[in-house]
């Protein structure tokens, strides 16, 4: 599940890294090459929810690997495609294989795990976004700039390929949810913290994705020696680190872990925008986002889980939606942002998000992030 989880992320932040090289290779405009960033969450977002509907009572492990062949095909298409138009329509659909995938994982780890370790089991599984994001991403930038950035597609679908055939030797089988414990769609979204999370979880990966998808923007204002793949580097190492808090924290201090990495995000904005001149101070500021970010999908996945009871699987793909309209705001805010003024104002808006989203969770003690399970 880590493994398939570095994938996703992957593949997903992979052009983030890469729109210089696919926007000439495809001869468009930069901006337009960062819509394969939001195709690939909107995909997320209009099918998760009916696909994770459709399967949550069918058993766990068929339902994986199916996830994993239709992720797979869709990124062979991405990869082959010289047209922007079937591109985007690929990345549409590995984003709604990678939404199925996302939606059943929380629940599938925590089903195959003892209860009291349901949280670090979620930890070990979502190890692979901060895998993604320290490894994955930075080197498909690499394979991109040094060969093609086609290349970069290529390679995942191929570590694609062994992940399946690994999930189908390894991966143990888990029933689904049982038909009398399945709560309609809206009911779900009305239990008591689901909706708060939802709003916590949109201005928190609003804030994230509209600087990480434009990072080479906001690099450029500071005219200093640091790279895209060096900066992407510093963060995902830093993310592995907030990954390893996460899993030594989540079964003990949900919520003060929670409110220390919002905290922590909110001030690696603030240096991001008083320190842009210095070179110390952003790789401290890249380093500072890396840790509170690392924990944040295992963080909001437990907190979910846990307000919504028998009902997680729903619950996380509402929260994976919410990730990736989130993903796709992004990519559509990052664009207008750069082009009307700059790479510096993207840490102004990571500031104010970071804000409002602290306010929340702050506030939502009772439900939502409370202080014992």
């Amino acid at each position: 599940m880590a493994l398939m989880g570095f994938i996703l992320i992957a593949t997903e932040t992979m052009p983030a890294g890469l729109l210089p090289q696919i926007a000439s290779g495809l001869g468009i405009a930069e901006a337009t090459a960062g819509q394969m960033v939001s195709a690939y969450a909107l995909g997320t977002v209009v099918l998760t929810i009916p696909a994770i509907a459709l399967t949550r009572g069918m058993r766990r492990k068929p339902v994986f690997l199916v996830a994993i062949a239709g992720f797979l095909v869709t990124n062979i298409v991405a990869a082959a495609s010289a047209d922007i138009a079937l591109s985007l329509s690929a990345r549409f659909a590995a984003g709604a294989f990678s939404g199925l995938a996302w939606g059943m994982m929380a629940g599938y780890a925590r089903r195959i795990s003892a209860p009291k370790f349901a949280g670090r089991a979620l930890a070990i599984a979502s190890i692979g976004t901060p895998l993604g994001l320290a490894v994955g991403t930075p080197l498909g930038s690499w394979l991109g700039t040094t060969f093609d950035w086609r290349f970069s597609f290529w390679a995942l679908s191929v570590l694609t390929v062994l992940t399946g055939l690994l999930a189908l030797a390894i991966v143990p089988d888990a029933p689904g949810q049982r038909a009398e414990s399945q709560t309609p769609m809206v009911r779900v979204f009305a239990i008591p913290g689901v909706s708060v999370i939802l709003v916590v979880i949109f201005a928190w990966m609003l804030a994230h994705n509209t600087l990480y998808t434009y990072i080479a923007a906001y690099l450029r204002t500071t005219n200093l020696a640091i790279t895209v793949d060096v900066a992407l580097v510093v963060f995902g190492v830093s993310a592995l680190m907030g990954i390893w808090i996460t899993g030594a924290l989540i079964d003990r201090a949900p919520r003060p872990l929670i409110l220390a990495s919002l905290s922590l995000f909110l001030v690696a904005g603030l240096i991001f925008i008083a320190g842009s001149q210095s070179l110390v101070a952003v790789l401290v500021a890249l380093a500072l986002w890396g840790i509170a970010f690392g924990g944040a999908a295992p963080q909001l996945q437990s907190a979910i889980s846990a307000a919504s009871g028998e009902n997680a699987d729903i619950a996380n793909s509402l929260l994976g939606v919410a990730f990736n309209v989130a993903i796709f705001c992004a990519g559509i805010v990052g664009a207008v942002l750069i082009s009307a003024a700059d790479g510096a104002i993207l840490p102004v808006l990571m500031v104010t998000l970071a804000a409002a989203a602290l306010t929340i969770a702050l506030m939502a003690r009772r439900y939502a992030f409370p202080s014992a399970r």
